[in-house]
């Protein structure tokens, strides 16, 4: 019986992507970049950087409102349901947008709250699987999770500070990692005839 082996088809575009689905290594390359450099303004001049940021949040909140109350002439299927988050979403970009400053301050604590929140949550069924099997692990990942949301509901102000700086570390680490990704790609593509 002989063997087979199956080589990835290529997708069909000179992108030099060898399967279905996958970006090309140039657009992860570019992302990589852009990452790396959002990463770099957080930690340069996190204040700045972050009201930007809140800023084309909003809208783009306000644009996805526009265009969800536009889509109701086409489909008119869930209408209530549409009109209600098309509303939902040009008041809060034209919010953010008139108020900037006030605006990223109430979004960093409100999303330090509800991450404090989610990890009270993960942590109570962190604790309750340890519990009902005997397994340590997730005991101690229960209690780390639950101090974790208990510290961030007690300091939201203090975390909401600090997030600016996670976030540039984070988009630093993920940007070297695309562009190291982009390159190893490259290297793997196939070599078009």
């Amino acid at each position: 019986m002989a063997e087979t082996t199956a080589t990835p088809e290529p997708c069909g575009c000179s992108c030099g992507c060898n399967a279905p689905g996958l970006f090309p290594w140039w657009i992860v390359l570019l992302w990589g970049i852009l990452a790396l450099l959002v990463g770099i303004m957080f930690l340069a001049s996190p204040g700045i950087t972050t009201v930007i940021f809140i800023t084309f949040l909003g809208a783009y909140w306000l644009v996805g409102g526009i265009f969800s109350l536009a889509s109701l002439a086409v489909v008119r299927t869930n209408m209530g349901w549409k009109i209600f988050l098309a509303i939902l979403n040009l008041v809060a970009g034209i919010i953010i947008l008139a108020y900037p400053l006030y605006s990223t301050f109430f979004l960093l604590s409100f999303f330090i709250i509800l991450i404090g929140f989610w990890a009270c949550i993960t942590g109570g069924a962190h604790l309750y699987h340890a519990f009902s099997r005997k397994d340590a692990g997730n005991g101690i990942l229960g209690i780390f999770s639950l101090i974790f949301g208990i510290l961030l509901l007690a300091f939201p102000l203090v975390s909401a500070a600090f997030l600016p700086f996670i976030a540039g570390i984070f988009a630093i680490v993920i940007g070297i990692a695309a562009i190291v990704t982009s390159f190893a790609a490259k290297k793997a593509a196939p070599v078009a005839p």
